[in-house]
């Protein structure tokens, strides 16, 4: 399938009000791209803190626009479903030029679609400016054209960004209205955990919405009837598989027993997620 297609595809899976919506998988290699594929998702998404961790970096913008790119590139080439890519808050220095850049070089790794926040992850700032931030998706839009899906994340809500819950759900809204004006596909609001606020989100936006699924947040179906669109994990799946690699170890070490490394995938099944395919 041409990487055209492959757009075209991942656009059309974006649906409010489904019943179901559109669940990504966050990915960081190409191992758990090929699992997430194989279980049948019909796209993936990449976690930017679980390649940073793999990396032996920590989250929040310090790995190199260079390094997350060819992360996504290999995540990318390891399967044949749309891959949108986590690129933080665009790298460089923040320009909508570093943005644009940053656009480009997603689609020349292989992804049609990425999410860029509105929090710089550094220099202190808790969210960039509102109306800067949408000239940054502008320069995106026009440095890619339709063929990616920008989905524009805010903060406001997970950053408590206002005085109170009233303050930062507008300020959300405020923020998620000029983004979709400046070119955004679709918007996402982490922090948002609760079924009412979800709602309201989903009717207000004036675009599809995704939210973090997770323990305390509503069930995926219950999501759609909320009127969410897709529905990502960021980076749980790759906390989740720390906290099991740091439970083997501690038995292995300790008791010396093999409990928490019982349950494993075959090596020739792992082999052959990787063989030839037609």
């Amino acid at each position: 399938m041409s990487q055209q297609d492959l757009a075209a595809r991942f656009r059309a899976l974006h649906a409010p009000g489904a019943h179901r919506p559109l669940v990504l998988v966050n990915a960081w290699d190409a191992m758990t791209a090929r699992l997430v594929e194989a279980a049948g998702a019909p796209a993936l998404a990449t976690t930017s803190a679980g390649v940073a961790w793999a990396l032996g970096r920590p989250d929040g913008q310090a790995v190199t626009r260079e390094a997350m790119l060819d992360a996504v590139r290999l995540i990318a080439g390891a399967v044949r479903i749309p891959v949108t890519a986590d690129v933080e808050s665009g790298y460089g220095s923040g320009t909508p030029q570093d943005a644009a850049a940053t656009a480009r070089g997603v689609l020349d790794a292989g992804a049609v679609g990425l999410n860029l926040e509105d929090a710089p992850g550094k220099d202190g700032a808790v969210v960039v400016d509102a109306e800067y931030h949408a000239e940054r998706i502008a320069a995106m839009r026009a440095a890619a054209g339709p063929a990616l899906f920008i989905n524009a994340r805010t903060d406001a809500i997970l950053r408590k960004v206002g005085a109170d819950d009233a303050a930062r759900f507008d300020e959300a809204v405020r923020r998620a209205r000029l983004y979709v004006e400046a070119g955004a596909d679709g918007i996402f609001v982490p922090g948002a955990t609760d079924a009412e606020l979800i709602r309201r989100l989903a009717a207000a936006v004036g675009a599809p919405l995704n939210v973090i699924g997770g323990p305390g947040v509503p069930t995926i179906p219950e999501l759609g009837a909320l009127g969410v669109a897709r529905v990502s994990v960021g980076p749980g799946l790759a906390r989740a598989v720390m906290a099991h690699v740091r439970r083997a170890a501690a038995e292995l070490l300790g008791a010396g027993t093999y409990g928490e490394i019982g349950d494993q995938v075959p090596s020739p099944e792992a082999n052959a997620l990787f063989a030839a395919r037609p």
